[in-house]
């Protein structure tokens, strides 16, 4: 059996709450006495919490409750799910309460030398994350449950162009976290089609006796991302969008999440995109203003005029 085996054998042998001397344990796993005590000492110094008791009825036992201690981490393992925790947390994840007792165990169940070595990398790691809705944890934790228990809820949603709330029952098929928000892609009811719906826009969530089945070769994951960026290849009249500027400038354009994904070519002092003309006119004049002077629009006309239109419209907002 491999190393890693064989320790977990024994970790199991060990918690069954009954003392096992080394030689009883070798003649178990069919391994020799020596390889059983560096097996052991591996184990304590991976912070394994086992006894040693000499003399008659002597042996190796486990710590009391050590069955909820995380099993077999080593200190790359567990510097990496600690790093994992503080994304998950600075991301508003619903289950922050649960992830923090988590975290706990691991670093209570390291030795000195791993706590000391975790502090130190847990100090000099930060995730910095702009949290502007506070108040969706109770949401977000609701769907979570919704989702696992395939049971369907009714919500009040507000959309960005509708003042008053609409009420709907929908069949959350999964949560997902992208740019910075919650979102749940879910079957509505109301529209009789699945949906996309932003979890900071459910004004009230509730629970309903309605059981679903989310299809299984459904993915949320393709549904979401082909929604937000359809893919417009073969598609009839695309437009080239052509931007020149700064590298730097130019960089952060071809990352940009929208543009990023119609990127068609890339120059040392331009940028190509293809582009249906809706959303050249609609959407691309916002994402450029930003921008200032460190870029130039090249083609098509249409958008350099659109661009003053909106700059023109913006110096009357302010003037008045």
């Amino acid at each position: 059996m491999p190393k890693k085996d064989n320790m977990l054998a024994i970790l199991w042998m060990l918690n069954s709450g009954v003392k096992m001397t080394a030689k009883q344990i070798s003649e178990k796993l069919e391994i020799n006495i020596r390889t059983v005590y560096r097996y052991i000492d591996a184990l304590c110094a991976s912070g394994v919490p086992i006894i040693s008791d000499s003399g008659h009825n002597g042996g190796y036992s486990l710590l009391n409750n050590f069955v909820r201690a995380p099993l077999l981490f080593d200190i790359e393992e567990k510097k990496a799910l600690l790093h994992a925790a503080v994304f998950a947390k600075e991301a508003g994840y619903p289950m922050s309460e649960a992830l923090g007792i988590a975290t706990s165990k691991l670093k209570m169940y390291s030795n000195q030398e791993q706590e000391s070595i975790l502090s130190r990398h847990l100090a000099g790691f930060e995730v910095i994350n702009q949290r502007g809705y506070p108040s969706i944890q109770p949401v977000l934790v609701e769907l979570e449950q919704a989702v696992e228990n395939e049971f369907s809820i009714e919500i009040d949603y507000r959309t960005s162009h509708e003042e008053q709330p609409k009420n709907r029952v929908i069949d959350p098929y999964s949560t997902i976290y992208w740019n910075n928000k919650w979102y749940t892609v879910a079957f509505c009811h109301l529209r009789n089609e699945i949906r996309t719906f932003r979890a900071e826009r459910i004004l009230q969530i509730k629970r309903t006796p309605i059981i679903f089945k989310r299809p299984e070769a459904f993915s949320p994951r393709e549904f979401f991302m082909q929604n937000l960026l359809p893919d417009l290849v073969g598609k009839d009249g695309l437009i080239s969008l052509i931007i020149g500027g700064r590298s730097d400038a130019l960089d952060d354009l071809c990352l940009h999440w929208f543009l990023g994904h119609h990127l068609k070519e890339r120059t040392s002092n331009q940028a190509i995109f293809l582009l249906e003309e809706k959303s050249i006119h609609t959407y691309v004049p916002y994402f450029l203003l930003s921008y200032g002077k460190s870029i130039q629009v090249i083609e098509p006309q249409s958008l350099k005029e659109k661009l003053v239109a909106v700059a023109s419209e913006l110096i009357e907002y302010y003037q008045l």
